[in-house]
């Protein structure tokens, strides 16, 4: 070990520290217990990968955390290492925290050491300490402080213990003499590295851009970004020949690759440290983990159960938010009422009941369901049965095409698709995810939920759960036989290994899961309140203008003149004129005119088809003896039928996404793909629907669903 210098923070009074770690490390969740409800959620510069800063404010500190992705290296290969590693390099933080899981540190310090090089503070947070204790294993942080030359501290993120401790450490992280430890890796190649970062840091300027010692070590392990970054230096030439005459002395001396060599030296000074500081008290008697996944991970019924599970899921969805959901569409059927009844007829009464309430109500209406649905989903993410159904579909995955990763922006889909396509950064291969970004928005996301539970509970009553369940299927099939179809032709060639880990079942948090349902119901009520209430005034505007003059002789005093007045109103509109203009496009998937217009809103934001129908069916207006909900409004049109409202269903989910997805897609994977999504989603969905509907008509499904 060598390299005890003082460090001061850039920043004393307002420290910015990078918050870093494995996946699986409970990085996120110790971030949460730290910063509270004290964050943002934003993209780093240049790339869509979501990144959440905090604050925590102590005394007259303010501190400011960046919750980096969870990386296993910084040799980067997929996005979220990229990120981590330039987010390092190039913003410098004050400190790094480098969040440890305790019940697996030989594995988690591997990190810890590439850090140290860095000439940043380091300061290791043991989390899961008390999970490590339950399982008999033992960890004494103040020897593995002394090896290591960097302070530990024993976390436990939900819980929030050892937090105090932490920012202590961050306070005086800049005057701890070893924080600028370092792996010493044997005389050897010690003297290779020497020669290296001689030559690197002769030029002053770029020394003090790049860490050199960490640099040095990178050229030696032939990390290709650590050549790129050299070539600034003005005698980038020297030494890369340096480097590369290092690499093949090293590799001649020892009789393997150069990278795996460093990689033996840094676990072999790990398992050192692990055995001088950490006991294992006692076996564990019973592993719940292990005694679960015997059965959940059971070649034959791993699939199986997965599918259970969500299907349970999606019953338990409907059986817990049908009440709420219609209390709250009596609440908007009651608000139409006494607005109707109190206010003169104007045009800013139809605005409120017909626009806003008939619009941005029946959205608001499937709250509900969106918070039973994410509250559902984050057990399962938080109690770790995510990476299990990752393991579960990877063979299937494969046999179309795909990597075993795929799975989590897949799933995420059924949330968002603007995370979805995100999340794809972790996959290694370029193509591996494009095929994925590609497939993704044929997942039904959380905006076409309120899309399918509508018609689902208005033509299929008796079975809502298990036909919605059956169209988030038939996404999951069309996306799967996209993606086939893509490796078979324009992205050719052979997916890459799926390795990943395991982690172990952990009871999920109250604070954490009501943290992600809050925040995904937040963004889904925001939506509706601006995107959604903006979407609806101009749906409203263009189904109300031109006006509408009754024809001498039908004055709507009687109900029947009522009804058929507003419908030939509605059909003068702006928005019955471009309807009946583009409905023959639409007639051959047995769409009329009204499911025609929703349709084309439906491309800003999937909510907006909820918004639009709302409207065009004039839900609980003053013609209407009473207030009338939507399911209603629908299943009483002549032109709707079980087989069409099916089919609207599929249309909706297979159509491209919203305008927030389309450009994360472009931001990813660039315009000449978006074009090839757009194209490759319309003609699909429009030539599928058209099959189905005209063969479920020639059988008659019509009338018999």
């Amino acid at each position: 070990m060598a390299g005890n210098n003082k460090t001061t923070l850039r920043t004393k009074g307002n420290p910015r520290i990078a918050l870093a770690g494995n996946p699986n490390s409970g990085k996120t969740t110790l971030f949460n217990a730290i910063t509270g409800a004290h964050h943002k959620v934003g993209n780093y510069p240049g790339v869509t990968v979501e990144k959440r800063e905090g604050s925590r404010v102590r005394g007259e500190t303010s501190y400011h955390f960046i919750d980096l992705p969870g990386i296993y290296s910084l040799t980067a290969y997929s996005i979220d290492e990229v990120v981590a590693r330039d987010f390092i390099l190039d913003e410098k933080p004050d400190v790094i925290v480098d969040v440890l899981d305790s019940t697996n540190l030989e594995r988690n310090l591997y990190l810890c050491l590439q850090f140290q090089e860095l000439g940043i503070p380091v300061i290791g947070a043991l989390n899961i300490s008390d999970e490590a204790e339950s399982r008999g294993i033992f960890i004494d942080d103040k020897q593995l402080t002394l090896t290591l030359g960097i302070p530990l501290i024993k976390t436990v993120g939900p819980k929030g213990l050892g937090v105090d401790e932490l920012l202590d450490c961050i306070d005086h992280a800049g005057e701890q003499a070893f924080s600028g430890r370092r792996l010493n890796y044997g005389d050897e190649i010690e003297s290779q590295l020497e020669t290296i970062e001689s030559a690197i840091a002769a030029d002053s300027a770029f020394a003090a851009k790049y860490p050199v010692r960490w640099l040095a070590v990178k050229l030696i392990e032939k990390d290709s970004n650590a050549y790129e970054r050299l070539q600034e230096h003005p005698q980038a030439e020297k030494i890369e020949t340096l480097a590369r005459d290092a690499v093949a002395w090293i590799e001649k001396h020892f009789g393997k690759d150069a990278e795996i060599i460093i990689s033996e030296q840094r676990y072999g000074y790990i398992r050192g440290a692990v055995k001088e500081s950490v006991r294992i008290i006692r076996e564990p008697d019973f592993s719940v983990t292990e005694a679960v996944d015997r059965f959940i991970m059971n070649r034959f019924l791993s699939l199986p159960v997965f599918v259970l599970v969500l299907w349970g899921v999606f019953q338990l969805t409907f059986l817990l938010g049908q009440y709420p959901m219609d209390w709250l569409e009596s609440f908007f059927g009651f608000l139409s009422e006494a607005i109707l009844n109190t206010m003169p007829d104007t045009l800013l009464r139809s605005l409120l009941v017909d626009g806003i309430i008939g619009g941005v109500g029946g959205v608001l209406s499937f709250v509900p369901l969106i918070v039973i649905l994410f509250f559902l989903l984050s057990i399962l993410e938080d109690v770790g049965y995510m990476s299990r159904a990752a393991f579960a579909t990877d063979k299937l995955l494969h046999s179309f095409g795909l990597h075993g990763q795929s799975i989590f922006p897949m799933m995420l889909g059924f949330g968002c698709s603007v995370p979805a396509i995100m999340a794809s950064r972790t996959l290694k291969s370029p193509r591996d995810r494009i095929i994925t970004i590609l497939i993704t928005p044929m997942m039904s996301c959380g905006a076409k939920l309120p899309v399918h539970v509508l018609l689902a509970a208005a033509f299929f009553p008796a079975n809502a759960g298990t036909m919605v369940m059956f169209i988030y299927a038939i996404g999951v099939i069309l996306s799967l036989c996209c993606a086939f179809i893509l490796k078979k032709t324009v992205l050719k060639g052979d997916p890459t290994p799926f390795v990943m880990e395991l982690p172990p079942y952990r009871a999920p948090t109250l604070r954490g899961i009501l943290w992600h349902v809050g925040e995904k119901t937040w963004l889904y009520v925001k939506k509706a309140g601006t995107i959604i209430l903006a979407s609806a005034i101009l749906i409203w505007a263009i189904t109300s203008f031109p006006a509408y003059e009754p024809p001498p002789g039908t004055s709507g005093g009687e109900a029947e003149d009522s009804v058929r007045n507003v419908e030939a109103a509605l059909e003068h509109s702006y928005a019955g004129q471009l309807g009946k203009f583009i409905v023959p496009i639409f007639r051959p998937m047995g769409f009329g005119w009204k499911l025609a217009a929703a349709s084309v809103t439906g491309f800003a934001a999937k909510e907006v088809i909820v918004s639009t129908l709302g409207i065009l069916y004039r839900v609980g207006t003053e013609e209407t003896e009473e207030s009338e909900g939507l399911r209603d409004a629908i299943r009483s049109d002549p032109e709707m039928n079980p087989l069409a409202a099916f089919v609207f269903m599929l249309f909706t989910l297979i159509i491209p996404p919203c305008f927030a997805a389309l450009a994360t897609v472009r931001a990813e994977i660039g315009w000449k793909w978006l074009g090839f999504e757009l194209v490759f989603l319309l003609c699909l969905g429009w030539l599928l629907c058209t099959i189905v509907y005209q063969l479920g008509s020639l059988a008659g499904l019509g009338a018999l669903l």
